[in-house]
């Protein structure tokens, strides 16, 4: 009723006044003495609305609707007052279209569709199958691949696959080819990988299974790959890879059954994460090559490629598939992994490598990533880093067929931050982020401080060596000890001073390094062989004396044993990039302070003996006060030079490992405080020792003529008085 209101209107208006002033009827206008019927629907356009046909009649008129249309008054002819058309859906009749076509209603009519793999014949409705296969064979096309064979089928067709090749439970794919030798028996790894010889089995059967035609309905690509990280995390979980060779067969292993299991998913994103492993995987199907870019994520790394890359410039098989996987605690124990990263930038000083980030796998459905057309970019976020070296960098890796790390075809782009690296490279492969840490450089005033330090404390035990050599009124086997301690400490802080920063050669390096474990560890024997004597000379009264003979094949003989055994074993646990000490991996350094430790311990309980002892004679009626005194001395300097040297190597520990400068300060201050600690204590403390350099001084100083004197003198008093007085110091020399 809303159309042709107004033209209803004037209708109305102009008969009112044809009544009004005209002498003719309603739809007629007069002419002259004539009355001539008017045509409403040449007058007044869309005065029926619209899809309506307008019939003019002798002083009226009505309306029809179109075809596809009806009244929605239910009558065929009306007015404009009276009906209004609307659109007939004829698509609820089933039968329009026939069996095969569907239905698509339109405004006043209706189009009868074919499906996929139909063409319409000469009538509409009538659908007839395309022969796919045909079409493809008369245009050249391999529309199942090379190995393919083409059936039709009503509306479709099919691709049939020969033993080998498979459409991945999609049958209107090209057959792929299956690369199950990749899970051959003869490379199975060993059992001391555990669960990877899982997966191979478990992979093996899915990929034969897959090549045969009647066993690709059971593919299910959910749950086998739920069974793959679960056998992974069995791999993992135990600890660190020690083996290269392991690494590469796990690394390989994964990346070959995301690339069998992927296409089987029934999704386009597929995400799924262990404790062990974290993955997304991307899945394109269609009949063309997809295109667009590709961001795949997790919580330590990111991949931005694209689709054309993913699926690659050869035979396009139906689907296209991209992979992100990150491994979250893989880490590899084996140092060989970074021989192929020395020299690196030509770098002056050999770095040492840590991998910095967690160890990513990038894989894509295209056959050729060695040289991709365009470079993919990879962002991996670090791992806390070692804050014990002054400087730091970051290289893009990968894990290269050789199972080593390799920087070739791999670049860090400027964009990368302090939490996050971007790596951008040109091919796919397992990559990390590899942080190459350069040795603590000490300043220039450590370095003096360890020269002069070290030069004082060689001074002093030259001096030493010279006053228990030559000074008879000490001689004795205390003397001896000390005397041997002496020797082992100076040769080792010559050593240390000239050689342990000389890392190269390599052999010269690791013999300097034997040299220090033998002449430290030949210091903390004898300081055993002290407190051996301290104990002996309080629990027994006579015979406390050690024989030289022991002594010697002791205090030489122990050490020596240790050095053997360890070279045996571990030689290249001898030498670092660093410095020629013991190296840190693989607890190689308790072969020094594993005896340290346990001399400690035995001299602490030979100590504390002892002093027990010296209380118990204290406190005796009648003690020899003169030995006891002797002993308590030689007690409380043992304790003093076992403090010093143990606290020394305390921070010793520290300084070959991740020190800081206050370490390497206490270090070299107590260092040269050894030499300086035995002077003092067994010479400069020493009565009979003063005496000794008083009298060789005093035959330096005194003029000739009263050094003749002197020595012609034959005062009977003075000669017995001096007789008298060496008697009594040889006698303190017996304790």
């Amino acid at each position: 009723m809303g159309v042709g209101n107004k033209e209803l209107l004037i209708l109305g208006l102009m008969c009112m006044l044809g009544k009004c002033f005209s002498r003719c009827e309603i739809g007629f206008s007069s002419e002259g003495n004539k009355c001539v019927d008017v045509d409403e629907c040449e007058e007044i356009p869309g005065i029926c609305g619209k899809y309506t046909i307008c019939f003019n009649t002798n002083g009226s008129y009505f309306c029809q609707c179109k075809s596809g249309f009806i009244n929605n008054r239910g009558t065929v002819n009306f007015t404009g007052i009276d009906g209004q058309c609307q659109d007939v859906n004829e698509c609820f009749n089933n039968n329009i279209c026939g069996p095969v076509a569907s239905c698509a209603n339109q405004i006043g009519t209706y189009a009868c569709i074919c499906p996929v793999g139909y063409t319409n014949n000469s009538t509409p409705g009538d659908c007839k199958d395309i022969n796919e296969c045909m079409e493809a064979e008369v245009n050249r096309e391999e529309i199942c691949g090379e190995k393919g064979t083409c059936k039709n089928t009503d509306g479709s067709y099919w691709c049939k696959c020969p033993e080998g090749y498979t459409t991945y439970g999609n049958k209107r794919t090209p057959c792929s080819e299956l690369k199950c030798d990749s899970f051959s028996t003869n490379s199975w790894p060993t059992q001391s990988l555990g669960g990877l010889a899982n997966i191979w089995s478990m992979m093996r059967n899915s990929c034969l299974a897959l090549s045969n035609p009647s066993g690709e309905e059971k593919a299910n690509g959910e749950v086998l790959l739920e069974k793959l990280f679960t056998a992974t995390v069995s791999v993992l979980s135990p600890g660190p890879l020690d083996n290269s060779d392991h690494v590469s067969k796990l690394l390989s292993t994964v990346e070959n059954s995301i690339m069998l299991i992927g296409p089987q998913l029934k999704a386009n994103r597929t995400k799924i994460e262990t404790t062990e492993t974290e993955a997304e995987i991307a899945l394109r199907r269609g009949k063309t090559r997809p295109t667009g870019p590709i961001h795949l994520t997790n919580e330590n790394a990111s991949l931005d490629t694209d689709w054309e890359t993913a699926s690659g410039t050869g035979t396009y098989p139906g689907f296209a598939m991209a992979a992100l996987l990150s491994y979250k605690n893989l880490s590899i124990s084996d140092k060989r992994a970074f021989d192929e990263l020395k020299g690196h930038e030509n770098d002056s000083m050999d770095p040492s490598f840590w991998i910095s980030s967690n160890v990513v796998s990038v894989m894509v459905s295209n056959p050729s990533t060695q040289h991709l057309s365009r470079w993919v970019n990879i962002t991996l976020r670090h791992l806390p880093d070692i804050d014990s070296f002054t400087e730091v960098k970051y290289i893009c890796a990968y894990w290269n067929e050789r199972g080593a790390w390799s920087t070739d075809g791999c670049k860090r782009e400027q964009i990368s931050n302090a939490s996050h690296t971007v790596c951008t490279c040109e091919h796919l492969s397992s990559f990390a982020v590899l942080m190459a840490m350069y040795p603590m450089k000490h300043p220039f005033a450590l370095q003096m401080v360890t020269k002069i330090g070290l030069t004082i404390s060689i001074l002093c035990l030259i001096l030493s060596i010279l006053t228990f050599k030559f000074c008879r009124s000490i001689q004795g086997t205390r003397t001896t000890i000390h005397l041997h301690l002496c020797i082992c400490l100076l040769l080792a802080d010559l050593i240390f001073l000239t050689s342990v920063s000389r890392t190269k050669p390599v052999g010269g390096c690791r013999f300097v390094a034997a040299m220090l474990h033998y002449f430290f560890l030949g210091v903390f024997t004898w300081m055993l062989l002290e407190g051996v004597q301290l104990y002996r000379m309080v629990v027994l009264v006579f015979n406390a004396n050690i024989r030289p003979l022991y002594l010697y094949i002791t205090g030489y003989g122990a050490p020596l044993v240790i050095i053997i055994i360890s070279a045996i074993s571990r030689p290249q646990g001898y030498g670092t990039n660093e410095y020629c000490w013991l190296s840190l991996e693989n607890g190689f350094i308790w072969s020094f302070f594993g005896p340290v430790c346990f001399i400690i311990v035995i001299n602490v309980f030979f100590f504390i003996v002892t002093v027990w002892k010296l209380a118990q004679k204290f406190t005796s009626l009648n003690p020899d006060l003169s030995k006891l005194h002797k002993i308590k001395a030689f007690t409380v300097t043992a304790i003093a030079q076992m403090c010093i040297l143990g606290l020394m190597w305390v921070f010793g520990a520290f300084l070959f490992d991740e020190s800081t400068m206050v370490v390497a300060y206490i270090f070299t201050i107590l260092n040269s405080l050894q030499g300086a600690l035995v002077f003092i204590m067994h010479c400069l403390l020493s009565k009979q020792v003063r005496d000794d350099y008083v009298h060789f001084l005093s035959c330096i100083c005194t003029p000739q003529k009263k050094r003749y004197s002197d020595f012609s003198s034959t005062n009977p008093s003075s000669s017995q008085s001096q007789a008298s007085q060496s008697g009594h110091h040889t006698g303190e020399s017996q304790i």
